[in-house]
């Protein structure tokens, strides 16, 4: 063949695998699945159901009812209307809604496709549960990995994070349906792209770009246009298109959703997903890869469509991250409205004297006072620290939030919200939700293991088989990115100030007790003057409001392929979670605040 003559494409390289996701929690709208499985063409359908605290409750569940532990609205909401419908288009599918209790859900559902007369083999993956290990582990002496902490002496669950290797020996095997219990949320994509493709598990470049794919997707409608900065752009939220990555062989894919929804795929949208919840973008450490996402590139290569590309991978570790539960005393959290004159300032004595008054009367009964107390003044912005615009208003949410050891001391703060109400100062309308409830305080405790310690099996009509998982390799970590230009201010002219908002998108999330605030630049040439005004010293005093003192830093991470910068905020949370007595525990709201930082910039270069 002549060198200037290309040759044609195998049909592989031609395949296009096409991927809806139809949860990013457990809670998420039940409306998705219906959505992509009748509105789309996609050969998977996959589902992320599991967050620590979500691990937590299952554990209770299933404490409490051995057949519990699942989500079991997988099963009777999504599944069991689509079973006929999935099957007759041969949709697989991929969740994890097995929690604490895989076995438990796959007979559910197994149950459910024998009384529809169908014919569909489910799979299922363990290996994850390490519960029945725990005193070996406590012996072994683990301890906490941020914190150094022992492990407690009772935990609620523990489990490892599994990849991807499983749920593709599960397709290979047969399986029209994988339910898995804890594996990492992008294992549901890179499971069925390394059957589909035949990818091996050192492809690293592909195993990171399926990484990608399903770290943009797992999150449902949230890369659709959902939490977005530019929100007003963002038509049809009644009506919010869920996810599909079209997956190509060489790793490429682009984002979409079904035609006729509402929401919206763009350059903004996706790359806020892509800061969302990370933290060193050069490592994103997964079972199967660590994948590097400073590089991604995208391209808006239809109307709400954008395709991504750039994404590199290397050996994944030696190790599962494990993430462990445990409960530790009790918290109550109650609300109610305080209207009039001077809002705030009776809110503030009213809630003031309420928390006197328990704690006087917990020392006279010789109980210690509350562990934590948190009390926010909603609609005062107290939530902004010093950077708040509004000190008072004619009507105030009171919400206090406290932690105790024993239940009781929880139930009596419980118990004194109302006689505020004609006992202290007048204008207390109402208490939101009635009573509140105790619940237990559950926190975070993470570690690594050896994978050799795991044993992954699957489970097929009761046949087990385990899963050879490739041993890896000992982290290296790259060297950081060096920050690009970086705009003098001082010798700079025409400058003018403003908000962050003007020149960039942002995203926060979380990451246990830590937060990440993504920044991206609405144009390359807005970076260097948002490097200037935005960097660590700047981002930890302006949100030193958030930060626990001494323990708290604050770490930059560059992504030069989307023009946009990571900021990580360790110990930025309350403890994080349920563990947080704060009204925003997991850090969404934190991006809404950072975006209004100042920024110097020439005013010729914002017209």
């Amino acid at each position: 063949m002549p060198e200037h003559e290309s040759q044609a494409a195998s049909p592989d390289q031609q395949r296009v695998v096409r991927i809806g996701c139809a949860s990013g929690f457990w809670g998420d709208t039940n409306t998705a699945a219906f959505q992509l499985v009748h509105q789309a063409q996609i050969d998977y359908l996959v589902f992320d159901y599991l967050s620590e605290v979500t691990m937590s409750i299952m554990a209770r569940a299933k404490l409490k009812d051995p057949s519990q532990g699942y989500a079991h609205d997988f099963v009777t909401r999504v599944m069991e209307p689509l079973l006929k419908s999935i099957a007759k288009k041969k949709i697989k599918v991929v969740s994890n809604a097995g929690g604490i209790n895989p076995l438990s859900c796959r007979d559910a559902l197994v149950k459910l496709i024998n009384d529809a007369g169908l014919d569909l083999k489910v799979a299922v993956v363990l290996g994850d549960d390490l519960m029945a290990e725990q005193e070996t582990l406590r012996t072994s002496g683990v301890t906490e990995m941020f914190t150094g902490q022992a492990m407690p002496e009772q935990m609620t669950s523990i489990n490892a994070y599994l990849g991807a290797v499983p749920i593709r020996d599960a397709l290979t095997a047969g399986a029209d349906i994988v339910i898995t219990g804890r594996v990492v949320d992008s294992a549901v994509v890179i499971g069925p792209l390394m059957h589909e493709f035949g990818w091996g598990v050192e492809d690293y470049d592909h195993l990171a770009q399926a990484a990608l794919a399903g770290h943009v997707i797992e999150c449902g409608a949230q890369c659709t246009g959902g939490n977005y900065t530019d929100w007003e752009d963002v038509p049809g939220y009644d009506n919010m298109g869920f996810p599909i990555a079209e997956v190509s062989a060489d790793g490429s894919f682009v984002i979409s959703k079904p035609e006729g929804t509402g929401g919206l795929i763009n350059l903004g949208t996706i790359g806020e997903q892509i800061v969302y919840e990370i933290n060193d973008p050069q490592s994103y450490i997964l079972p199967d890869v660590i994948a590097d996402f400073s590089h991604v590139q995208l391209k808006q290569v239809g109307e709400n469509r954008v395709q991504l590309t750039g994404a590199r991978g290397r050996a994944p570790t030696t190790q599962y991250k494990v993430s462990a539960t445990y409960a530790d005393g009790y918290r109550v959290l109650v609300s109610f409205v305080i209207a009039g004159i001077d809002a705030k300032r009776k809110a503030e004595k009213v809630s003031q004297a309420i928390l006197d008054k328990c704690e006087r009367v917990l020392a006279l009964r010789g109980v210690m006072g509350f562990t934590e107390k948190s009390v926010e003044y909603i609609g005062t912005e107290s939530t902004y620290g010093p950077h708040g615009r509004r000190s008072d208003s004619r009507e105030v949410a009171v919400k206090i939030a406290v932690s105790h050891p024993y239940q009781q001391a929880c139930m009596f703060l419980a118990s004194e919200i109302a006689q505020a109400s004609t006992g202290m100062a007048p204008g207390l309308a109402g208490i939101m939700g009635g009573r509140p409830k105790v619940s237990p305080v559950v926190k975070l405790f993470s570690f690594l293991i050896d994978k050799s310690h795991c044993t992954v099996e699957l489970d097929i009509n009761g046949i087990r088989q385990v899963t050879d998982i490739p041993t890896g390799v000992k982290h290296e970590p790259l060297a950081p990115i060096s920050a690009g230009d970086i705009a003098d201010l001082i010798q700079a002219k025409n400058l003018v100030t403003v908000p962050l908002i003007k020149v960039a998108h942002a995203r926060s999330g979380d990451k246990g007790n830590a937060s990440n605030i993504g920044v991206l630049a609405r144009r390359p040439e807005y970076l260097p003057w948002i490097r200037a005004s935005v960097n660590e010293q700047t981002v930890a005093e302006y949100m030193a409001h958030v930060l626990d003192g001494a323990n708290s830093r604050v770490r930059r991470f560059e992504l030069p392929g989307l023009n946009a910068m990571n900021f990580f905020l360790e110990n930025a949370l309350g403890g994080g979670g349920m563990a947080s007595l704060r009204i925003d525990p997991q850090g969404k709201a934190l991006a809404q605040q950072l975006l209004e930082i100042p920024v110097q910039i020439p005013a010729d270069l914002l017209k």
